[in-house]
């Protein structure tokens, strides 16, 4: 008993109906295990940091932690990462705690 799948794929020798049915499956595949797990990830951490409220706990994507202080109007955050250290950081450079952007 053959599959209709099988079926096609042994269809004319000189079909192009097999390769385009290989390529599209593939890109399907691409799309759901690859691409679109990343643009969800992408999204949560883009509602993260338009969420930003100072006293949260962060991350920068360079591994300091530390607690937000203050957000600037210019798309900076202020960091303190130690009692009276204070770091200034774009707001893209910044994650939720224990997450790191890969």
């Amino acid at each position: 008993m053959t599959t209709p799948l099988f079926t096609l794929l042994q269809a004319q020798p000189n079909s192009m109906m097999p390769t385009f049915i290989m390529m599209a499956a593939i890109f399907v595949i691409f799309y759901f295990f690859m691409i679109r797990p990343q643009n969800k990830k992408q999204k949560e951490i883009q509602n993260f940091r338009n969420a930003l409220q100072p006293g949260q706990e962060v991350t920068t994507v360079g591994g300091l932690h530390g607690t937000v202080r203050a957000i600037n109007d210019d798309g900076t955050v202020v960091l303190e990462a130690a009692s009276g250290v204070k770091l200034t950081f774009e707001k893209s450079a910044i994650v939720p705690q224990g997450q790191s952007q890969r």
